[in-house]
């Protein structure tokens, strides 16, 4: 197994979509990217953590790539819009791809200079993962619990 982590908006809509994608085993919503250890949700949409709201994904190396992932993570979100997605704002809703490993890095950048020469703006950070913390219970998989969809995520085809 490996594991990437996005954080692109709201993680309840990057779950939706990635725990649908082929080859993920499991994600997980948390906090990475902030100061504070062990942040709860108040704490982050306070803005004084740091942390960006993100999902961590395990996957079948086998049955998908990273790069697979990272093109949905693209597809489902405004890689363009600063601090925030839709009608979410703040910092904790960036853009942001926190690599597990250099080859991450490479693949993602890869991809941002592609959509960069399609027309497309990229305000997406490449970061080294630091500690991922698990959200809150209520927070996994929110919208199969309460049979919402997502409200700020669309799968837009870019690749």
């Amino acid at each position: 197994m490996e594991k990437a982590i996005f954080a692109a908006g709201c993680f309840w809509g990057v779950q939706h979509y990635l725990d649908r994608a082929q080859g993920v085993i499991n994600t997980t919503v948390g906090y990475i990217g902030g100061e504070k250890e062990n942040p709860t949700y108040e704490e982050v949409k306070s803005h004084q953590t740091g942390h960006a709201e993100a999902v961590e994904v395990e996957f079948d190396p086998v049955l998908t790539s990273f790069e697979e992932l990272c093109r949905l993570f693209f597809e489902i979100h405004d890689p363009g819009q600063t601090d925030g997605q839709g009608p979410d704002t703040g910092p904790q809703y960036r853009s942001e791809i926190f690599y597990t490993k250099d080859k991450q890095r490479v693949a993602a950048q890869k991809l941002m200079d592609i959509l960069r020469k399609k027309g497309h703006t990229v305000n997406t950070a490449l970061t080294p993962a630091s500690r991922f913390w698990k959200a809150e219970n209520y927070h996994q998989h929110y919208y199969d619990k309460t049979g919402h969809h997502p409200y700020c995520h669309f799968r837009v085809k870019k690749f």
